[in-house]
This record gives C-alpha cells, structure tokens and sequence, in this order.
C-alpha cells in the first residue's frame, strides 16, 4: 500500500497545462527574447540617431551616406530575433500550427532580409576602426551561412521533411542572435584588458557565432 492510500487521499498529478508543465516550455524563449533585447535596443538606437538627424561622426558617417542598408538590417534582424524566440515554444507552437507556419514565413523573409543586408554592409561600407580584414571574412562567412541555411529550411519544409527544416532553421537562428552572444564574449575582455585590437576583436566576435552554433547542434542531436 502507498502512502497515499493509507491516508485516504488521492496521489496528487501534474496537469499537461498546469503551472510545472508551463513553466519549463517557456524558459527558452525567455531566454532567447532577453538575448536579443541587446542588439534590439542598439539598433532602435541607431534607427533614432538616424531619424533624429544626429551629428555625423567617423563611426556613424557610413549609415547617414547610405542608410537603407542599416536599417534593414535593424528591423529585419529585430524581427527575426524576437518572433523566432516564440518558435521553440513546443506546446505554444503545437496549439497554434497556422500561427508557426505564418511566423515561419516571416522569419525567413527577416532572415535573409538581415543576413544580405549584413553581407551587402560588410563589403560595402567603409570599415570603422577595429574592423580588419579577418573580421570582414567571418561576417561574409557566416552571414552567407545563414542565409544558406534559411533556403535549405525552407526547401526542406517545401518537401515535408520536417527534421532538416528544424535542423536547418534552428542553425540559422543561432547565427542570427549571435549579436546578443557577442556582447558577452567581448565584455570581459574590455574589463579586464582594455580596447580591443582588430585581432582579438575579430576572435571574439567569431566566439559568439561559435557558441551559438554549439548550443544549436547540441539542441539538433539530443533526443
């Protein structure tokens, strides 16, 4: 006999959609929505600076002579940021299937809007101070990557096959909310060293597509 029927009283259950199961299944996002309030908040920044007519200066006198670029590249990447955080919602996401599918497509039109917008300004735009050649080469390296693996999510959901669209999709957004990762993978170096070089500042950048990519495989492969 258990415990429970001793006492005479019923053993207690979680419900599907009670508190202990909603919990677990929105902590992800959360997560993800707080990662990318960083590059929001930068780029609402820099959309007012634009807007306002701000003084031009050596670090923003690119984006007054050419500001298109810039800000697609904000609201695209904003977009995409904060409404595929709500993609890995399971239960949200199985509830409301036409909501994903819609969402889906945005984000894929966000993504490449973001990522081509990134390429065109990584070859286009002067580059400021810090900016050397091997940072150039990770921008162009992963952001044409992630444009790439939005096609072949895409392509792949075009062919039902759900398991490499979610492989596919998820890589991308890895790539896209790097942003959000690299501040963090700079910071202790410019507490505790000082300005970063254009060495250490290409490596560390490079850290938070790396790291995000880590955490993406590892999300693909567990069970």
């Amino acid at each position: 006999m258990t415990e429970s029927s001793v006492r005479g009283t019923k053993p207690q259950k979680v419900q599907p959609g009670g508190r202990d199961a909603k919990v677990p299944g929105w902590m992800g996002p959360t997560g993800l929505i707080m990662l990318s309030v960083i590059p929001v908040v930068a780029g609402a920044l820099r959309l007012g600076e634009l807007a306002g007519g701000a003084a031009v200066t050596p670090a923003n006198a690119r984006f007054f002579a050419t500001p298109l670029p810039v800000v697609l590249h904000i609201i695209g990447a904003s977009l995409y940021g904060i409404v595929g955080a709500f993609q890995f919602a399971k239960r949200f996401r199985r509830r409301r299937p036409g909501w994903h599918r819609m969402a889906g497509r945005i984000l894929v039109v966000c993504g490449l809007v973001a990522a081509l917008s990134g390429l065109w300004m990584t070859v286009f735009y002067p580059r400021p101070d810090g900016d050397g050649d091997l940072l150039a080469v990770f921008r162009l390296v992963f952001g044409t990557a992630m444009a790439a693996s939005l096609v072949l999510g895409f392509t792949a959901i075009r062919r039902r096959d759900f398991r490499r669209h979610r492989a596919w999709m998820i890589r991308a957004y890895a790539i896209g909310m790097a942003a959000g990762t690299q501040a963090f993978t700079q910071l202790p170096w410019m507490l505790l060293v000082g300005p970063l070089g254009e060495i250490p500042r290409a490596l560390l950048v490079a850290a938070g597509w790396i790291i995000n990519l880590a955490v993406a495989e590892w999300i693909i492969r567990r069970p």
